[in-house]
């Protein structure tokens, strides 16, 4: 499925680096004015300056455990990650490494990291849609929707259930759309905005 006329989707391989970079690039300029983005960096210039190093590697993780997909116009991209049932224990602590590669002198980018993972669902194997970016010039044209189609319609085939934490009620809505439903309770960030995790059961 395309993504507009004419348009179709490639899966970005690790060592295709133009690939990598133009993904990270949609990433960063889709995010900068996030609500989430903006809690975890809330200085305007250090945002500019260091957000694309947490997008790289919010992109790194789901290459290694996951898969990217880019339009091949370059207009958005997404990022997924599968989730085992019972995820091994982690040798590393993942926060804490995030911070330390990304930007060691801010607890917000260890925090996010602590907080999306304490509402995580487990028990069930999952796909987990880590982030969806849209060029802001094609936002609002059904350019995420096309996007995602394809790995939610494996999910269905293949019985997989669906999860993410949505940035804003308003991107909320668009989810839901997509057969995605609200999981609990709100995550509120400290001092700052609300995420709405997600769930989507596989359509029969």
């Amino acid at each position: 499925m395309g993504t507009g006329p004419g348009t179709g989707i490639r899966r970005v391989e690790p060592d295709d680096e133009k690939a990598v970079e133009a993904a990270v690039r949609l990433l960063d300029e889709a995010f900068q004015e996030d609500p989430v983005s903006s809690w975890v960096f809330p200085d305007p210039a250090h945002r500019r300056e260091t957000h694309r190093h947490l997008m790289r590697a919010f992109l790194e993780i789901s290459l290694a455990e996951g898969r990217v997909d880019l339009a091949e116009d370059g207009t958005a991209t997404a990022l997924w990650v599968d989730v085992p049932a019972e995820p091994e224990e982690a040798e590393e602590d993942g926060p804490a490494q995030l911070r330390a590669a990304v930007d060691p002198g801010n607890e917000r980018v260890e925090l996010i990291g602590r907080l999306t993972a304490g509402v995580h669902p487990h028990g069930r194997a999952h796909t987990y849609l880590l982030l969806i970016a849209v060029a802001p010039d094609r936002q609002g044209r059904g350019v995420g929707a096309a996007l995602v189609a394809p790995v939610l319609e494996r999910c269905d085939r293949e019985g997989l259930p669906a999860y993410l934490e949505a940035s804003s009620a308003r991107s909320s809505l668009l989810y839901e759309r997509l057969g995605f439903a609200h999981l609990g309770e709100p995550l509120r960030l400290p001092g700052g905005p609300l995420m709405y995790p997600m769930w989507r059961e596989p359509r029969g």
